[in-house]
């Protein structure tokens, strides 16, 4: 039997979810979760909108195969890197349009709106480019992502980490509506980032209301 059972049946669950949201397309984009020293990583080729959990293979921390009959993501070396450097417990990449239009064009994504800095920790940077699959990259989007939930990676895309495949996602598409939101405003004029004071208060004013959560009367 194939370990990691509900890790497989959560990812197979969020990779239909990206793509029905527009946040993938066709074979563009790879999810993965941890559990102790392995990992379900969607398989490499795969369609992420028909992805079943029968499909998803199981890795260790060095990307060799334990366990499944399909080959990992082409994004393995990324993948394992993020989890042997940082404390994450799951990976969302994607090859979202505004992500990528932020990523091609600045070294940073500023914070327009709260939720920014509340969700992803802050400006997002934007890696610097080298080939997919490779260990540079892995090692750059690992600098990117330090004190954040997310980073873009130049001329490619962007990857967002969390507690859960479902945070991960989350915050993939929180990065995509975040990059949105700033073109839109560069379309109407020169955007007003937030302060680091500014972004610092709506902090604590979230964290004394308990910002986010459901709130019984």
């Amino acid at each position: 039997m194939i370990p990691l059972a509900a890790q497989r049946v959560a990812l197979a669950d969020a990779a239909r979810r990206i793509a029905a949201r527009g946040l993938v397309i066709g074979t563009a984009g790879n999810l993965s979760v941890r559990a102790g020293d392995l990992i379900a990583v969607s398989p490499t080729g795969c369609v992420l909108g028909e992805l079943t959990a029968d499909d998803v293979p199981v890795i260790d921390l060095t990307g060799a195969v334990v366990a499944g009959s399909l080959a990992p993501t082409s994004e393995t070396a990324l993948h394992t890197r993020i989890y042997r450097e940082t404390g994450a417990l799951a990976v969302a990449h994607a090859h979202a349009p505004a992500s990528i239009a932020v990523a091609c064009t600045h070294e940073e994504l500023p914070v327009l709106h709260y939720a920014q800095s509340l969700g992803l920790g802050g400006a997002v940077r934007v890696a610097p480019f080298a080939s997919f699959g490779t260990e540079e990259l892995a090692a750059a989007v690992v600098e990117a992502l330090a004190g954040r939930g997310a980073a873009l990676l130049a001329n490619h895309g962007s990857v967002a980490v969390g507690a859960s495949i479902e945070q991960a996602c989350e915050r993939l598409e929180l990065l995509e509506w975040c990059a949105d939101l700033y073109a839109r405003a560069v379309a109407l004029g020169t955007p007003r980032p937030l302060t680091e004071a500014q972004q610092a208060e709506v902090a604590a004013v979230a964290a004394a209301r308990n910002y986010g959560t459901t709130q019984a009367l």
